[in-house]
């Protein structure tokens, strides 16, 4: 007699035998499965053979986060472990294990040692990204994370400045140590050391399909941030009188004009 699986479903080789049903789901799951899955490797490995280190991140479970801390800040969007910094890699191999043995998780790319990114709200960063084509200035690769209403943003993908010599130089943001205070600042962020993104392709919590997706992808060559930053920052100091803008026309709108 064996155990109470292989009495039930009978056994093949000493392990249970699969019904017939389980058999199809497996084989259907893997079929819807097969070339989403496939796709997202490419696009994580070609990340990572441009330079840029990656290491595993949370993923939503509805919308939740999956590291089921109870009010998660930053749900779907930080690291796995907590030394983030010293696992990331650009290893293929490394990456493409990650990738299959853990298909569900969104991946970060730190910031700070290969490259920075500048974080600009999305309708100001559509904005900047127009004007700078159309300058001929030479963008590198773009990513969009795609929230509702005015939570989007688009992150723009530079070589990194390093630690310059004089301080006088270096721009951090609060970003930079503490990623949960994110939604207090709408305007520009320069995520640098000690900092990380989301990679494309990336899930975030909720209905429909949020995410973080390339609008230029990594085969263009990374910028020197200061060719981006007079347009990025011009850009979202009008993002900013326009949210203002709207504000006021709100308060207008809902502030009683008489008895």
């Amino acid at each position: 007699m064996g155990d109470g699986i292989g009495r039930i479903r009978g056994t093949v080789g000493g392990r249970p035998r699969e019904s017939r049903l389980a058999q199809w789901l497996r084989r259907r799951s893997s079929a819807e499965t097969g070339v989403e899955g496939a796709q997202r490797e490419e696009l994580l490995v070609a990340v990572a053979a441009a330079g840029l280190p990656l290491a595993p991140a949370a993923h939503p479970v509805g919308f939740r986060c999956s590291c089921e801390r109870i009010g998660c800040p930053i749900p779907a969007t930080h690291p796995i472990s907590f030394a983030w910094q010293t696992q990331s890699t650009t290893d293929r191999g490394q990456v493409e294990r990650w990738a299959r043995n853990q298909p569900e998780a969104n991946f970060i790319t730190a910031t700070g040692m290969v490259h920075d990114v500048l974080d600009v709200p999305l309708d100001a960063g559509r904005s900047a990204l127009a004007r700078l084509l159309d300058q001929g200035v030479e963008v590198g690769p773009v990513a969009v994370w795609d929230e509702a209403g005015d939570e989007g943003r688009m992150l723009f993908f530079t070589a990194t400045r390093g630690t310059p010599e004089d301080e006088d130089e270096w721009w951090p943001c609060e970003l930079d140590c503490h990623p949960e205070t994110m939604d207090e600042h709408p305007g520009l962020r320069w995520h640098c050391r000690g900092s990380y993104v989301l990679v494309p392709p990336a899930r975030l919590p909720g209905d429909g399909d949020r995410g973080v997706s390339w609008e230029r992808g990594v085969e263009h060559p990374l910028p020197d941030p200061l060719t981006l930053l007079e347009t990025l920052t011009d850009a979202c100091a009008r993002y900013a009188d326009e949210q203002e803008r709207r504000r006021a026309e709100r308060s207008e709108a809902a502030w009683p004009l008489g008895r």
